[in-house]
């Protein structure tokens, strides 16, 4: 995170420049009503405008970010209007001029930082509605400004959420439960394995009542979740009533590192299902452990993988790395290239392949995105596996995370993913070997009606992969050879299963790929 400090030049310092903004009507260098800090401001809006236009994936001036930031207070009354000309920035109500200020240079960061401030306190002068905002209304207003023109993954997070946020990644001090709120109080739906609720003997059906001696019925789960949360290694003492307890019971425990389950397993002659629901800190020991667990209760009668990744929106991109490469012993996963020398990096393989070279399938479709896009792209195209499903996502960006002063954060694309062979993964994703796209036949037929048309399918793939593509109708076209759908049935399943119970038919699907794969790095 980078943050700003330093002595701001004084508007009315240059007099010569600044006459009319200077008049007493006009000065704005007072912290303003409520609890408007001039000082706080300036220091997260120079954070901001200087990481993004330090790592958005493409150049953009500070002038121009700025300038679409402050408009953003439109957001919070629509009668206000700024405009930028002849060197000046005009702060206008209801059309009414209200104060003007000159420009600062294109790139001084603190210059528009300060205007950003001075803008918006002199609009709290004109605006009943800007007045009444507290400061992360006016944070949140100017940053979605600032970010609704660059691309649709950067966004701003206030610090709430920005809490939860990082909570998804990294995981929380907690319990380690999963509840629903019924009758006004909590419930336990799950217990996590290994976690301070499990080893304190809670149990599924569980009500708790207190938290410290807090009656929960009718907080919200928010107000509950709070209550249940905080730092690792601290005491909580829940009271319990259990399904057919009469009389509740205190139970104290001591918080811990708590990570929110993303790998689920299944298995049923010798084939074992992973399903990945998304990406944190935890993905890959978790899958590892159940893998390997898996292939100890198995043993040799253990036949195949099937890795589903169905409806998986992403998460973090180094988790996703370390996934494929539990599957690979060699060959590049994933590169990335963006305009930050911190956002360029080739990660290659060099695992020891946990499924033991037996047959994998990887499920996707429309809905899996981003770092679920990386491991299937990685895995197909260093022939490793066979994909079955329709089009992924195709969202082929990095996001870097950027932290401001006031708690909150930017989540600012800075990179594109490049696939082992080449191609950019960005609005294009990944294309499957076998299409199940709008089909409902039975697995068998699927494989057949693939293998029957596999040269075509093998242009497509040939096309898809070639290194930047970049004609938006030939794209679409190429997506639309297997239309992106949200894939829930069990079609997808039975397919994968036939091809690893048929050695055979698995080597002809995983040749399809083979034909195509012309390496870049």
């Amino acid at each position: 995170m980078t943050t700003l400090r330093g002595s701001w030049i004084s508007f009315c310092g240059l007099a010569v420049l600044l006459a009319n903004a200077c008049a007493p009507s006009r000065d704005f260098s007072s912290p303003g009503t409520g609890d408007f800090s001039t000082s706080q401001a300036s220091e997260v809006f120079a954070a901001g405008y200087s990481g993004v236009t330090e790592k958005f994936i493409e150049p953009v001036s500070v002038g121009d970010i700025a300038i679409e930031g402050i408009r953003g207070l439109g957001a919070i009354d629509p009668d206000l209007t700024v405009t930028r000309a002849d060197g000046k920035v005009v702060l206008s109500a209801s059309s009414s001029e209200v104060a003007f200020f000159p420009a600062p240079e294109g790139n001084d960061v603190a210059g528009w930082a300060k205007l950003t401030v001075d803008i918006s306190a002199a609009a709290r002068k004109a605006s009943a509605e800007m007045k009444a905002a507290d400061m992360e209304t006016l944070y949140e207003a100017v940053f979605d400004g600032v970010l609704s023109n660059l691309d649709i993954f950067s966004r701003y997070a206030g610090a709430q959420e920005a809490r939860e946020n990082s909570a998804k990644r990294d995981g929380f001090g907690g319990i380690g439960i999963r509840y629903r709120i019924q009758d006004g109080t909590p419930v336990i739906i799950q217990v996590l394995l290994k976690t301070p609720a499990a080893k304190a003997g809670l149990l599924k059906d569980d009500r708790i009542t207190h938290v410290d001696g807090t009656v929960l019925k009718g907080l919200s789960k928010k107000q509950i979740g709070e209550k249940l949360r905080g730092p690792t290694h601290t005491r909580v003492e829940l009271t319990i009533l259990g399904p057919s307890a009469t009389l509740p019971k205190v139970v104290a425990m001591e918080r811990a590192h708590i990570f929110s389950p993303t790998v689920t397993e299944t298995h049923s002659d010798g084939i074992v299902v992973l399903r990945v629901k998304s990406f944190n800190q935890d993905t890959t020991r978790s899958l590892a452990s159940k893998l390997e667990k898996a292939h100890e209760t198995i043993g040799d009668d253990m036949k195949g993988l099937i890795l589903d990744l169905r409806g998986n929106p992403g998460g973090l991109l180094k988790q996703s790395v370390k996934v494929a490469d539990l599957l690979l012993t060699q060959g590049n996963i994933v590169s990335t290239r963006g305009r930050h020398a911190g956002s360029i990096h080739n990660y290659e393989a060099g695992g020891r392949d946990l499924a033991f070279g037996l047959p994998v399938i990887v499920l996707v479709d429309g809905k899996s995105a981003s770092a679920a896009e990386i491991v299937a792209a990685a895995l197909q195209d260093l022939e490793r596996a066979v994909v079955i499903g329709t089009s992924s996502f195709g969202k082929g960006s990095v996001q870097t995370v950027i932290r401001l002063p006031n708690d909150g954060e930017i989540t600012l694309t800075w990179s594109r993913l490049v696939a082992p062979s080449g191609y950019m993964l960005h609005g294009l994703g990944v294309l499957p070997a076998i299409c199940t796209s709008g089909i409902k036949d039975n697995a068998l037929a699927v494989i057949r009606a693939v293998l029957a048309k596999s040269a075509q399918t093998e242009e497509t793939l040939r096309t898809w992969r070639k290194p930047g593509t970049r004609d938006e109708d030939l794209r679409r076209k190429l997506r639309q050879s297997c239309p992106s759908q949200r894939r829930r049935d069990d079609l997808d399943l039975k397919v994968a299963r036939r091809l690893i119970n048929d050695q055979t038919l698995y080597a002809r699907t995983l040749n399809l790929t083979a034909a195509t794969h012309e390496a870049r790095y």
